[in-house]
């Protein structure tokens, strides 16, 4: 009976159960969480902040005894703490050993929190976890001050929740713009620009340089003074922290939040052979280099056809792919990763941006914008040839589908091309004109043909 090991408790790995439960009715599965939770997603987070769903709301699967119906059994509150491929055997956290015949590694990323004096103190919290999520709500009171460092997607997400919390909200992004990993200067610039018009401070090209307390815990100057001279600082009378940024603002704060992106989960691969770059590296059969062990969701790195390398796309349909096409893999069915899905909409207190394939260009490309700042809406569209790489929009709503019809299905669009040069809102036309002519998708009979 073969053995299946699962290293993670969300999406792809409940999904990855689930697939090999389907195609292998006798094999012996489990799953390994590193949290006390039942499987939840992430994404549902900021939903539980606002009220939209409880706890429960959260959970991958709803129906009690789900993973014992299935014969799955789920490990919780246990992490891997050592690879030995050789031996094919994982060191748990608890101090015991697993041994597997086949093994998926999706234990998904976790917090990059930067260096900042204080960030480890109280009242500073992630949005990753449930436990974070209750410590959140707990803080985030009507009139509360929070301090959300990053805007980024993640960023942006979270700060839309703590909005219709009724916060008095300030962010810092270390960029020249919001979003700027998904968004060029214009897009990012229209998004801080509507953000500010909704209430929320926005600090562009600045850091946080310390997070200080005066109840003795990272205490600031000022509390360091008080100490000394035995007076109340202004931070220990009222028990708010005081944050310092590079640009020489003093904010004050009830609660920090710390959202400046995430890193795959990978430490305890080191010297198991498995071999890593950003994250674990795949092939399109999701299969690491060492045979039988796989890689899916967001400590994966696989192959995009769009930009031609290998990337980390941490997005659940990322995710549950991977996870769909890994397990049927493990269980002996051939299947391949069509490509990695560079998709991103985002909705940032009402607007709306998206962000698909290159969005930035490649080199001896071409490029189209149009901007009109008065109705919030922006296209910028990127070509290599007579391709479609990428694309941004923001408040552009009409054609989100064409656009990523367009790029990841790596339409040629012909004399269509220049028509979109000429006029970028035509995409309509030029998905209908070219995808059609193609049999809708080119990589589609690129995939019959092979």
């Amino acid at each position: 009976m073969t053995h299946h090991v699962i290293l993670g408790a969300g999406p792809a790995g409940v999904i990855a159960a689930e697939t090999i439960r389907k195609h292998a009715p006798h094999d012996r599965i489990t799953v390994i969480g590193d949290e006390n939770e039942a499987p939840y997603s992430r994404m549902a987070i900021p939903y539980l902040l606002i009220g939209k769903v409880g706890e429960e709301g959260t959970h991958l699967r709803h129906t009690a005894g789900h993973f014992e119906a299935l014969n799955i059994k789920v490990l919780r509150g246990v992490r891997a703490k050592q690879l030995d491929s050789a031996n094919r055997s994982i060191g748990l956290s608890d101090g015991n050993t697993l041994h597997f015949d086949k093994l998926l590694i999706a234990t998904g990323s976790s917090p990059a929190t930067p260096p900042i004096p204080g960030i480890d103190g109280p009242g500073v919290h992630s949005c990753w976890t449930l436990a974070d999520a209750r410590a959140i709500a707990n803080l985030a009171k009507p009139g509360a001050k929070v301090l959300q460092m990053g805007a980024g997607f993640i960023g942006c997400i979270i700060m839309e929740s703590l909005q219709q919390r009724g916060v008095e909200l300030s962010v810092v992004e270390m960029g020249d713009r919001m979003v700027p990993r998904m968004m060029g200067p214009t897009a990012g610039g229209m998004i801080k620009d509507w953000c500010q018009k909704k209430g929320v401070k926005v600090f562009t090209g600045a850091r946080v340089e310390a997070i200080e307390r005066g109840d003795g815990a990272e205490p600031g100057l000022l509390g360091k003074i008080a100490q000394v001279v035995g007076i109340g600082s202004s931070t220990a009378s009222n028990g708010k922290m005081q944050v310092r940024l590079s640009t020489g603002d003093r904010l004050e704060a009830d609660l920090v939040i710390s959202a400046t992106g995430v890193k795959p989960n990978i430490g305890f691969l080191e010297n198991s052979g498995v071999r890593c770059l950003v994250g674990v590296l795949t092939d399109e059969h999701l299969q690491t280099n060492v045979p039988g062990i796989y890689a899916a969701g967001d400590c994966a790195e696989a192959f995009d056809k769009v930009s031609g390398k290998t990337i980390v796309s941490a997005i659940q349909p990322n995710a549950a792919e991977q996870a769909r096409v890994a397990a049927l893999n493990m269980v002996g069915q051939s299947a391949e990763l069509k490509g990695v899905t560079q998709i991103n909409v985002l909705d940032t207190l009402g607007m709306i941006s998206t962000s698909f394939g290159n969005w930035e260009g490649l080199p001896g490309g071409e490029h189209v914008e149009l901007t009109d700042e008065k109705s919030g809406r922006h296209l910028s569209l990127q070509f290599k040839d007579d391709l479609m790489v990428g694309c941004n929009s923001v408040g552009w709503t009409d054609h989100v589908g064409v656009m990523r019809g367009l790029v990841e299905g790596q339409v040629h669009l012909g004399e269509w091309k220049d028509t979109l040069m000429a006029d970028p809102t035509k995409l309509m036309d030029a998905y209908l004109a070219s995808a059609q002519g193609q049999g809708q998708w080119s990589g589609a009979a690129d995939d019959r043909r092979r």
